[in-house]
């Protein structure tokens, strides 16, 4: 049986496979080539990541397709209903890029907190001429200790980056529509565990509490975050989105940081990926990064070995 990997797959993932007797291709095909390839080769499984659409027109030409993968949690590249109407088996690994997305939304979060997404940009232009200058122009940082974390959707990876936060000595407030409360647990090197408990509480209490603020909630109608979320926030408040481009109005967003009321924010996902809008790419305000929020090698890993166990189970 062959499977597709089209947006490619960690060498665990493809090593377990093989073990169990699939064979795996991973060459990139063309979305407008896929149906072509799938029947030509007789593909029984397709995996994807966020690269590659599976919408009805593929489900419904390629009938030699019994499960379709995503590598990573949201899956609003695949029609997944469509999908299970007709009998596929629809797959994702949820809980393996948790971690991986909860470190990139910190190392956004420390980089604007101490400008380093500036101070990177202008070192190398201005180091040599212009140290003095560049020195008191970035040293009005702040510590993340002691301030509070709001996350808007609490599920694994809201979760996971709540720990993160927790870890460094944040308060945590967060908001989910399905979730009364969560329990948290850190486990350290050697060891120990802490556990927390945390209640979730409205969104429009974790906008006014925020100092800064992530986005951990799928693909939907209309904004999370507009120009009414935007201006309920504290001042100066900082924003990450790592979720899904078109959550955060990035026009409202841009307008909230010329005036102020925002001081900085990040983004890993946009509105209109792959080509993101240039005044979003050249605004300094910004840290910005290509939708690589799952892009660690033990994410992939994670990922690979999971979504082969789940098609073993269905198919073997």
């Amino acid at each position: 049986m062959k499977v597709l990997a089209n947006d490619g797959i960690s060498k665990s993932g493809i090593d377990a496979l093989e073990k169990d007797g699939f064979e795996v291709i991973t060459t990139t095909v063309a979305q407008e080539q896929l149906i072509n390839y799938i029947n030509e080769n007789q593909v029984v499984v397709l995996l994807v990541r966020s690269a590659t659409t599976v919408r009805k027109d593929l489900i419904d030409a390629c009938p030699s397709l019994k499960i379709i993968g995503r590598g990573g949690v949201g899956m609003d590249n695949i029609d997944v209903e469509y999908a299970r109407e007709k009998g596929l088996k629809v797959i994702n690994t949820p809980a393996a890029s948790s971690h991986s997305v909860a470190e990139l939304v910190f190392g956004h979060l420390y980089g604007l907190a101490r400008f380093l997404h500036n101070s990177n940009r202008d070192m190398p232009l201005e180091g040599d001429k212009n140290f003095k200058g560049l020195k008191k122009a970035y040293a009005k940082g702040t510590e993340l200790k002691g301030k509070t974390l709001g996350v808007l959707g609490f599920g694994r990876i809201g979760q996971a980056t709540a720990k993160v936060a927790l870890g460094a000595g944040m308060k945590v407030v967060a908001f989910d529509p399905f979730l009364d409360k969560a329990d948290l647990e850190l486990e350290f090197f050697d060891g120990q565990k802490v556990s927390f408990e945390i209640k979730t509480i409205s969104k429009e209490d974790v906008l006014k509490q925020a100092d800064f603020l992530t986005l951990h909630v799928p693909a939907q109608d209309g904004y999370v975050i507009g120009e009414a979320e935007l201006n309920s926030m504290k001042d100066g408040a900082i924003i990450v989105n790592a979720a899904r481009g078109g959550v955060v109005d990035e026009i409202a967003l841009v307008k909230a940081i010329e005036s102020g009321k925002i001081s900085r924010a990040a983004l890993d996902v946009f509105e209109k990926e792959p080509q993101p809008e240039m005044g979003l790419l050249m605004n300094p305000s910004l840290s910005l990064t290509p939708h690589t929020g799952a892009a660690t090698n033990e994410a992939q890993d994670r990922i690979g070995t999971e979504l082969a166990q789940q098609i073993a189970s269905i198919l073997l």
